[in-house]
């Protein structure tokens, strides 16, 4: 283990009293919710849709439809270099964890759900961008993701993070729009129909860097795939009920945020290419706003870049060359 990096863990409860700290970054999908006038009302009504969702896939034992509730913490991650003193915000991701009301039972959840990086903000906003500039057509730096692939294996695999948390993360994002997907014959319980992409993307070689596989399931009732992040055996490593915490808490980000393919109308078929533009689609009650997501990605790569990278470049790219 690296002696340079030390990590440490916040946790913070993520429920209709949250408030976003100065740190998190303000597009992550829990820190957009708590914003602006509506902000309690949000975080509410989207608990409610975690839980209203965690207990359709619960359904055994669970005449009512009200067994379970699921508690959410959000998982802050500091990086101090060669021990410095400076904190640089690197991580942050969610943790479920499940109430049983019938046996006053807390049941541990998955960590990871959803991702947040403020190195990711910088490749991807700044990095590729600027590179970008300069090409005829599209293409990816030398190294690209390498950097941040290593500094997250190097937390998974640190003492910080098996002190605190018993198996690996598992992140939960939205398929991708410029992809089909094609529905196979494999079904599983509670993550549903597997569907495999025509083709990978830079999203999945970006994870792949960080030592994550990709598998992509509908789970019942659902009217899309979700793409699903893992090391190890997904279908295997964990629990019905750990699986189903990761799926409601996602699947209801995803409603809000793309309705046009998680609150769709129409349920994929076979042959599913998801539609950013599709008009047949409903709304959630819920107020969050798109654009200022887009636009903040860019200022929060600058930060990354202007805070970590650029002070202590030599340092992490050495680090980086000599990482085994």
């Amino acid at each position: 283990m690296n002696t340079d990096f030390t990590f440490s863990i916040k946790r913070i409860r993520f429920d209709e009293n949250y408030q976003p700290s100065d740190s998190t970054r303000i597009t992550t999908n829990f820190a957009n919710l708590a914003r602006g006038e509506c902000r309690q009302q949000n975080l509410r009504n989207a608990l409610k849709m975690i839980d209203n969702r965690f207990n359709a896939l619960a359904h055994w034992d669970n005449p009512k439809g009200d067994r379970y509730s699921v508690e959410l913490e959000i998982i802050s991650v500091d990086i101090e270099i060669q021990g410095k003193g400076d904190r640089f915000p690197s991580i942050e991701v969610l943790k479920t964890n499940i109430i049983d009301h019938a046996t006053n039972e807390r049941i541990e959840g998955i960590v990871g759900n959803n991702f947040s990086s403020y190195v990711r903000d910088y490749d991807f906003s700044v990095l590729l961008l600027d590179h970008n500039k300069q090409q005829e057509q599209f293409s990816i730096p030398d190294n690209f993701g390498d950097l941040h692939g290593k500094l997250f294996q190097t937390f998974v695999g640190s003492e910080a993070y098996k002190q605190q948390f018993k198996k690996p993360p598992v992140i939960c994002l939205s398929v991708s729009d410029n992809k089909t997907y094609h529905r196979t014959e494999n079904q599983h319980p509670v993550l549903g129909v597997e569907y495999q992409p025509n083709e990978s993307s830079l999203t999945e070689l970006y994870f792949k860097k960080m030592g994550l596989n990709v598998r992509y399931f509908m789970p019942p009732n659902s009217v899309a795939p979700l793409a699903f992040y893992f090391v190890g055996d997904l279908l295997n490593d964990y629990t019905n009920l750990e699986l189903i915490s990761t799926i409601s808490t996602m699947e209801t980000f995803q409603k809000i945020y793309r309705p046009e393919i998680y609150n769709a109308n129409a349920v994929a078929g076979k042959c599913y290419q998801p539609n950013l533009k599709n008009s047949d689609h409903s709304i959630t009650q819920i107020v969050y706003d798109r654009e200022e997501r887009s636009t903040l990605a860019i200022a929060q790569g600058r930060f990354a870049e202007e805070h970590f990278i650029k002070p202590y470049r030599a340092i992490l790219d050495q680090w980086s060359a000599n990482y085994a």
